[in-house]
């Protein structure tokens, strides 16, 4: 496959705030590449737009190094790599070893490893960019999802230690979102419950991040910095 320009690399991109952000990339004329984890609609939806997509394990380092080397068998350059892929392994007893395993490896270990071993594809882009998404759950921690709080706090550590070595030619920043999206089969108690949390009291969508992820990959002066994207959390 042959792109016009340096594309974006967007990993977990098959639905919800990944796939927005896939779409809104490619109606900037951006060319994008994806990962997914399973195929769903999304997958069908951002090849038909002219997406690269490819499939990733993420869980462990040997998917992960089969990753790398399947992107770069399509792409000698990235305008910017975006780590969206996340995993929600439910910490139950005896399993907590496994699940920790599983959300370590998707939110530090394959964006550690993605950022070292594509770093000369950044380097070939004019411009360049590395984007974490992290969870506003790092600022307080969790009582129920102890593991998954840590990674992503984890992730937020990799954001400051990659600004540094990755400077002055990649920027390397990370946005921390809360309460984006309601799924379907949420209740009416739960909702109210969940916006009464923040300040704002809304249920923003998906664009939000877009709009972060674009000031991010805009602005020349930003760089070891994580957005704060949570309506105010933070004040309530």
């Amino acid at each position: 496959m042959t792109f016009a320009s340096p594309p974006v690399l967007l990993t977990g991109a098959s639905q919800r705030v990944g796939l927005h952000c896939a779409d809104r990339l490619l109606d900037d004329g951006q060319p994008v590449i994806i990962s997914y984890r399973t195929e769903r609609p999304g997958v069908a939806h951002l090849r038909e737009r002219g997406a690269l997509a490819l499939p990733a394990d993420f869980s462990t380092e040997a998917g992960i190094i089969a990753f790398i080397d399947s992107l770069k068998h399509y792409t000698q350059s990235l305008r910017a790599i975006v780590h969206n892929a996340s995993e929600w392994s439910v910490e139950t007893p005896g399993d907590e070893a496994l699940a920790f395993s599983r959300m370590f490896s998707v939110h530090m270990l394959a964006p550690y490893l993605i950022n070292l071993r594509c770093r000369e594809l950044l380097e070939r882009s004019t411009l360049a960019d590395i984007v974490h998404i992290s969870d506003d759950v790092t600022r307080t921690g969790s009582r129920k999802h102890i593991a998954y709080c840590a990674s992503k706090a984890g992730l937020e550590s990799l954001t400051l230690s990659f600004a540094s070595s990755m400077a002055p030619h990649i920027k390397v920043n990370g946005i921390a979102p809360a309460l984006l999206m309601f799924n379907e089969h949420d209740d009416a108690a739960y909702r109210e419950k969940t916006l009464a949390k923040s300040a704002l009291g809304i249920e923003p969508g998906p664009e939000v991040i877009y709009q972060s992820l674009r000031y991010l990959l805009d602005t020349p002066y930003v760089t070891g910095s994580t957005l704060t994207v949570n309506g105010g959390r933070h004040v309530k």
